[in-house]
């Protein structure tokens, strides 16, 4: 049986809400709603990359500790991200650009999954929430933002 991600968090929490962020809207949206989360996974988008700092200092404000998919939001004041790296993906990206403008269709190119995924976790931020992050998870950490 396939789990996808509500049901997976609704067995960990007892409880997941997701919404819906309207075209060209702010996302912040969803954290000044009556219902007060115990904590957002945010899944990549454009949207939310554009505004990551006011994301951050919103989520800082609501004292809510939110997971990204990518580095910019943690390095922007943000608690933590996983996912892949951004830079990795682009210069895969000109790799493939390249390839097609050699010849190769499109559709002759393998679709690929980032090999790498990469944690970056801001302490300052963990601190201002009065969260403490486990030194097994700053291990494995690749970046550590004091």
């Amino acid at each position: 049986m396939r789990m996808t991600l509500r049901d997976g968090c609704a067995a960990a929490w007892n409880e997941a809400h997701s919404d819906q962020v309207p075209a060209g809207g702010f996302p912040g949206k969803a954290l000044t709603s009556a219902r007060h989360p115990d904590g957002l996974l945010v899944l990549s988008s454009p949207l939310f990359s554009a505004y990551s700092k006011q994301f951050a200092d919103l989520t800082l404000q609501h004292h809510l500790p939110a997971i990204f998919v990518f580095s910019n939001f943690p390095r922007a004041g943000g608690l933590m991200s996983y996912g892949p790296n951004l830079n990795e993906l682009y210069r895969e990206l000109g790799v493939m650009a390249g390839k097609v403008l050699k010849g190769t269709k499109p559709a002759d190119l393998p679709a690929e999954r980032p090999s790498r995924l990469e944690l970056v976790v801001n302490l300052k931020t963990a601190k201002a929430l009065n969260l403490s992050i486990p030194n097994s998870m700053l291990l494995l950490a690749d970046e550590v933002i004091e």
